[in-house]
Formats: C-alpha cells, structure tokens, sequence
C-alpha cells in the first residue's frame, strides 16, 4: 500500500497542509442539512411541515389511525400528532370520524383537499431534490440512488429490534 505524504511542496514555496479527503459521512449530513432547509421552505409556502406531510401520508396509506398508533409511526409522542393533526382538521385536510371525548380512539381519515395537499407537498419535495441534484448527471443520480439504497436499507436492518422467540 502506497504512502500519501501529508504535505506538498513546490519549488521555493513553504509545505503547505493537503486538504483532507472528502468525508461521505460529512458530505451526506451536509447535502440532507441544505436538502431539508429547502425542503422546509417549500412546505411553509404550501402550510406544511415534513411531520404534517408525513401524518397525511400515514393516514392516507391507513385510514383509521388513531392518534397513538400514529405517534408510533411517526416516533412523536401523542401529544405532537394531536397538535399536528389539529393544524390538519383545521386546513380541511384531515377529519376524525367518531365523536371527540376523553378516552375515545379517534378515526382519522384524509379528505379529497388533503389527498390534494398530500400530493402538493410530495411534489416539493421531489422538486427540492431535483434542484439539489441538478447538477449531476442522470446515470451518475442513478448510481447514487442505488448506493443510497443500499446504505439505508443495512442501517435499517441494523436499527430493527431482533426477532423474538416463539414462547412455547
């Protein structure tokens, strides 16, 4: 294995310290820090929020959730989904299909105007990556997605608990 000195030198001029290699890991908080900030500004313009859009989504994948399964989906407590999920109700986007009361499971269920704004947001979202990505390549975005893939479905196997033991 070859040695990569550390410092160059150019006749006459002082050592100067080589820049370190480009860290993915650095690179990738990097690029989803600027990927969420745009993200985040073009939600506000459209009155969402990621967790919003991601409550829509959740809710229109399984409509009936209530609001602690949904915080377990979500990994929010309850009491967020409920502040988020009233910001909802109010937009039209979302509405609760049993009667309010203390102890009750709510029912919740998209509305054709959240469906609509669900679909807004997903498309700023995708067009905030594309802006992020335009830069490169479509093959080379191609190869990246698979990476990316690759690296994210390993940490999400990693992260998930281990299977139980049947109990006899």
């Amino acid at each position: 294995m070859a040695l990569v000195p550390d410092i160059t030198r150019s006749a006459g001029r002082p050592r100067q310290p080589r820049p370190p290699a480009p860290s993915p890991t650095f690179l990738l908080m990097g690029l989803g820090r600027i990927l969420r900030e745009d993200v985040d500004t073009a939600l506000r313009g459209a009155g969402l929020s990621l967790r919003r859009l991601s409550a829509l989504g959740h809710l229109h994948h399984q409509p009936g959730l209530s609001y602690s399964e949904l915080g377990r989906r979500t990994e929010v407590t309850t009491q967020s989904v409920q502040a988020t999920l009233a910001h909802l109700e109010q937009l039209g986007a979302v509405e609760r299909r049993t009667a309010p009361g203390r102890g009750r499971t709510a029912q919740l269920h998209v509305t054709d105007e959240g469906v609509a704004l669900m679909r807004r947001g997903q498309r700023l979202v995708e067009e905030a990556g594309q802006r992020v990505l335009a830069p490169v390549p479509a093959d080379q975005q191609a190869q990246l997605t698979a990476v990316l893939l690759q690296a994210f479905t390993a940490a999400v196997q990693r992260k998930a608990p281990p299977p139980q033991e049947p109990t006899p």
